[in-house]
């Protein structure tokens, strides 16, 4: 392969200033992860601990392999809403007994661990990266349930969760779930549609319904551990396949579970040996300018976070506004798609179109690196067939095979989000770095589209145009449009799974490729009709 070079001046003041600002945007986060942390805040948690219970994310330590990583998802999820940071669960990817395992667990600090609208997105994501990488799921349950007062937006769409559940069964997944307090209503049938259950003596209270809905419904005087305690569970309604007598007990099962699942990934094992890459990742905080407008060169990314800074350049001479090409990264091997100067042209999308086709014959996973701003537009580009060539890279995008990464390292506008393999084409995971803005357009260019459509209705209408309020309107707009665009609004709405420093993204990337080799990794054998 090719090594790459690096022409970064880590000491020019555009470097030292990109920077700093690179930072205060990482410390402005980590305030709003250690809202995340907080739990339900100081008062809640003392209360809990003053019951002999673990915190959800002590529960998750005492269960991971010791001193294995946990990539933790969707920490944001609920930002900016009326919910508490971080939805009520906590969800990620961590190793048990040598296992990859999708690990959530109820955070009963925040109103007891009742899901809300937002724990309901976290969770269902959660399951559909377990079935699309095969990763066994282990759930920490402690909830009440839903949060009644949103049950309006829960209901309905949360009995997908149970299917989920059924479905990761039916796929041969193994699903766990250890119940460390109340599981009641709809949370009961978590522990009843999964493969393996451990329940806490004394702790555990599995139920339909309670000792007050049940007085309600049949006028029975029910009592808790009669109802749905452990120890009926284990000996009577055989709902609990083994009892533990404390916490720590509990996670030991699970453990142990696990460790007899014998359980094999099904794709391919990552080169025993690779080089680290020669250039710092420290590097990476300066290379972003801090007005997205202005480019900057993938490679210097790609130097920073491939094996080796190795890199096979395919198409180097053509379409050189998108970077095309392979490397390894961990020892796996990657297809690699980065926008070199923002914008997408015809010759940009016939050369992704060819690569991710290559890509799946060879069955090599992608990694998009976006800064886009969209497919280019005017009368030239509109008669040269730009429709026709982005919608043949947007074909290619869907209906590829091969497991996808997506990191957004800046701007992602327009249909350049979807060429560039944004949300709604399913990657198998999607990061942002803390700079990362991501709308229809600019705030100004959509401010500016709508001042012009007012003004030529107005025109029409033969009515008077108000320059005073056409620039109070284009203010408002360029506001919100620009507050809707920053990566907390987006990652607090699971557009992401995560707002991610930018040094660790090879660390992240390599875990996260680790966890796609669970699943058989093969490309397409066929695509839809390309417009040519």
């Amino acid at each position: 392969m090719t090594t790459l070079k690096s022409t970064v001046d880590t000491a020019a003041d555009e470097h030292l200033a990109n920077r700093e600002a690179m930072l205060a945007k990482l410390t402005e986060l980590d305030a709003e992860h250690a809202k995340a942390l907080a739990g339900g805040g100081p008062k809640y948690v003392e209360r809990h601990r003053k019951r002999g219970k673990l915190l959800a994310r002590e529960r998750i330590e005492l269960v991971l392999d010791q001193d294995s990583p946990f990539l933790e998802l969707s920490p944001l999820a609920a930002w900016g809403t009326d919910y508490q940071v971080g939805a009520s669960i906590v969800i990620g990817i961590g190793v048990v007994e040598g296992v990859e395992c999708l690990i959530s667990a109820s955070d009963p600090t925040v109103r007891g661990g009742a899901s809300n609208p937002w724990t309901l997105r976290k969770t269902l994501r959660a399951n559909d990266i377990a079935i699309a990488n095969r990763l066994p799921v282990i759930s920490l349950v402690e909830s009440g349930g839903a949060d009644l007062p949103s049950q309006s937006e829960i209901f309905i769409p949360g009995g997908r969760v149970f299917r989920d559940l059924t479905r990761l069964s039916a796929a041969g997944i193994p699903t766990v779930t250890a119940v460390f307090g109340n599981a009641t209503a709809g949370g009961a049938y978590v522990p009843g549609m999964s493969d393996y259950v451990i329940m806490v003596k004394e702790r555990s209270k599995v139920f339909l319904g309670g000792p007050p809905l049940v007085k309600m419904a049949t006028g029975e005087e029910a009592e808790d551990e009669a109802l749905g305690g452990a120890d009926m569970h284990g000996r009577q309604s055989g709902l609990a396949d083994y009892v533990a007598v404390d916490e720590v007990d509990a996670l030991r099962l699970i453990r142990q579970v696990v460790s007899r699942l014998n359980w094999r990934k099904h794709g391919p094992a990552p080169a025993a040996e690779y080089a680290e890459p020669l250039f710092p990742a420290e590097d990476l905080l300066g290379l972003v300018p801090t007005d997205l407008r202005i480019p900057f060169d993938p490679r210097e990314v790609i130097a920073r976070i491939v094996d080796g800074s190795e890199f096979d350049e395919f198409k180097p001479r053509y379409g050189d506004s998108l970077v095309t090409g392979w490397a390894r990264l961990h020892g796996y091997p990657i297809g690699i798609l980065a926008n070199a100067r923002g914008v997408l042209f015809g010759q940009e999308s016939q050369k992704a179109t060819q690569f991710i086709q290559l890509a799946n014959r060879a069955d090599t996973p992608l990694l998009f690196l976006q800064n886009t701003t969209g497919y280019m537009v005017g009368t030239q580009y509109e008669q040269s067939g730009i429709i026709k060539h982005g919608s043949m890279m947007i074909n290619a995008v869907a209906n590829s095979r091969v497991p996808h990464l997506t990191v957004v390292m800046g701007a992602s506008y327009g249909a350049g989000n979807y060429g560039m393999c944004g949300r709604a084409y399913d990657p198998r995971f999607l990061f942002t770095w803390p700079n990362a803005k991501s709308a229809v357009m600019g705030p100004a260019q959509l401010a500016g589209v709508l001042s012009i459509v007012a003004r030529q209705a107005a025109v029409a209408k033969g009515q008077p145009y108000s320059e005073e309020n056409d620039a109070a309107m284009r203010q408002m707009v360029e506001t919100q449009i620009e507050a809707q665009s920053l990566a907390p609004f987006l990652s607090g709405r699971l557009y992401d799974d995560g707002i991610i420093d930018p040094r660790d993204t090879r660390t992240v990337l390599g875990l996260c490729l680790s966890a796609i080799h669970g699943a058989e990794v093969k490309g397409a054998e066929g695509f839809g009709v390309f417009r040519m």
